[in-house]
């Protein structure tokens, strides 16, 4: 065959992005829970007959980090020859997917004829998946991955184009809210069908020689732009550590470590020194604690320069042995590791700011994920309310921090007339935080709070959060972000100070006000200039006090 010029690799490169992307707009566009249709609680990628990814959509790294080792053990169970057009497998087991059993994989092989040339891969979080808690994300009082909600390892959901109505209908025994899991389960559907076409419209028009070829291209460019970026980074151990607050009420800190490695163009990072793994629903199964890394290494490397593929992770290599927090075995628990995502990188660039402080960030505000369930009295149904507050991101040398924007994800605060008109409840505030963020020459993002009414008879909530003992860290003179907290019935005589992950009982006008840890800032804020100041005193981001003694500023 000959030489493949470089606008058929563009071309081709162009098309496998936009195929991932539109299949993305279809999940949307299809699904029934508030979490995957406003939220963006989803991922897409689009593999080669070989199980490489080539292509994702820009949404959840733990989702898209996860998916070749979901296709690899889906091909355990089902070899290639066995697969038919119109199958799909699904698979929510955390160690075989992203970590924990809400996110459910779907998969499809992709023909073109007679011959596997590819495979779709869709990812989503389900809204409740059974478990002792509704979210299936409850922390207090969580031992063990039995206690979380039905395990699926790899099974058919539709056999050459047909649903298997069994694993259906075990489904709906299993769920609180059975129709929105259903249904994004069919959204995700939607997604493969349309996405599968494409994809086997493309192996058509170019053949499946050249196609690979292209694709071999791809993967290589992509590797050989992170190793030239990595070459970069001087050659040396980094080493940085943090704290989880805690794994639960009554519990203890969990010491988490890295240890970055540079080596030329190589990157390792050792996670050895972090504590062993917790008798709780706290824990990072190693194929999340992976994504992250890789996307990390992107965040470090091309960034939005190169649609990330499998190349741009095999300059990357993981190291965590059995039984540690970053890689538990089983039947360790993991419903709450959703809190971690945002914990890998700030590890992994507290480390790398030693050395390279242009390309990293200092601590993000640490997200809420709030799950509160009841019986809705407008229905006489089941509801479960998935609640998460994007908080803010981190400072870096050259710019403040962002506000209500996640520093690793692509998850999107929900619109709260969304939320009022699909849940008993009423959203009483919603707003950023003034001084949360941390001083610096930069200032840190700035977190939010919501307070929410409940109007069910009785409900319970599920907290899931972290950082309300130890604020998100500064660097180079930067200070910490405040710390979150939570908090019930705010206005009250006697309120209620909730634990960042407790679980409570609710009653008909209770409030539930939520707040979001700041970030941190980067820089001396001595150096902050006075226009600076006074633009964030002016638009109520820090307040007078403020002004003075983080920065020394006297009004007027």
């Amino acid at each position: 065959m000959s030489e493949i010029d470089a606008l058929t690799v563009s071309v081709i490169w162009g098309r496998l992005v936009s195929i991932a992307e539109e299949m993305g707009v279809t999940v949307r566009r299809t699904a029934y829970s508030e979490a995957v249709r406003e939220g963006g609680d989803f991922s897409i990628a689009v593999f080669d007959a070989a199980g490489r990814m080539l292509s994702q959509a820009d949404l959840s790294p733990g989702h898209l980090g996860a998916m070749p080792f979901a296709i690899g053990n889906m091909l355990k169970s089902y070899p290639r020859e066995t697969l038919k057009s119109g199958d799909i497998i699904i698979m929510n087991d955390l160690y075989m997917g992203s970590g924990h059993l809400p996110d459910f994989y779907c998969m499809s092989p992709v023909f073109l004829e007679l011959n596997i040339v590819g495979f779709v891969v869709a990812s989503a979080h389900m809204v409740d998946v059974g478990g002792i808690k509704a979210g299936s994300q409850a922390v207090e009082g969580v031992t063990e991955r039995f206690q979380e909600g039905i395990c699926f390892p790899p099974v058919k959901f539709y056999d050459a184009g047909v649903p298997v109505g069994e694993i259906t209908r075990i489904i709906e025994a299993n769920v609180r809210v059975p129709t929105k899991v259903i249904g994004d389960l069919k959204a995700l559907r939607n997604a493969l069908h349309s996405g599968g076409q494409a994809l086997s419209s493309l192996f058509a028009t170019y053949g499946v020689e050249r196609f690979t070829a292209v694709a071999n291209r791809i993967l290589d460019q992509s590797e050989k732009a992170v190793r030239d970026s990595l070459s970069e980074i001087p050659d040396g151990d980094y080493t940085y550590e943090d704290w989880l607050d805690d794994v639960g009420p009554g519990t203890e800190p969990v010491k988490l470590a890295v240890t970055v490695r540079v080596r030329g163009s190589e990157i390792v990072f050792d996670f050895s020194g972090s504590d062993p793994q917790t008798a709780s629903a706290i824990n990072s199964p190693l194929n999340f604690t992976r994504a992250y890394c890789y996307w990390a290494t992107k965040a470090l490397t091309t960034r939005n320069e190169i649609p990330q593929n499998q190349g741009q992770t095999r300059p990357v290599t993981v190291v965590a042995p059995d039984g540690n927090f970053f890689n538990p075995s089983a039947p360790a628990a993991a419903g709450g590791r959703a809190m971690l995502n945002q914990r890998i990188p700030e590890l992994i660039f507290g480390a790398l700011a030693q050395v390279a402080p242009e390309r990293v960030t200092a601590g993000s505000g640490q997200w809420a994920n709030p799950i509160i369930n009841g019986i809705d009295p407008r229905t006489g149904q089941r509801f479960v309310f998935y609640d998460y507050l994007v908080g803010g991101v981190g400072a870096r040398a050259s710019a403040d921090g962002t506000s209500a924007l996640s520093p690793v994800f692509s998850l999107e605060n929900i619109p709260v007339e969304i939320q009022e008109n699909a849940y008993p409840i009423i959203v009483e505030s919603l707003g950023i935080l003034c001084d949360s963020g941390g001083a610096g020459r930069y200032r840190g993002g700035l977190g939010l709070y919501k307070e929410v009414r409940i109007l069910a008879e009785s409900a319970e909530v599920s907290n899931l959060s972290d950082r309300h003992k130890n604020g998100s860290y500064g660097l180079h003179g930067g200070t910490n972000g405040n710390v979150g907290r939570s908090i019930l019935n705010p206005g009250a005589d006697r309120p209620v100070a909730m634990h960042s992950k407790g679980t409570y009982a609710l009653k008909k006008g209770d409030v539930v006000r939520y707040e979001c840890s700041g970030s941190g800032g980067f820089g001396d804020p001595k150096e902050r200039p006075r226009h600076a100041i006074e633009e964030d005193l002016r638009e109520g981001r820090i307040s007078e006090g403020a002004a003075l003694t983080a920065y020394g500023m006297r009004s007027g």
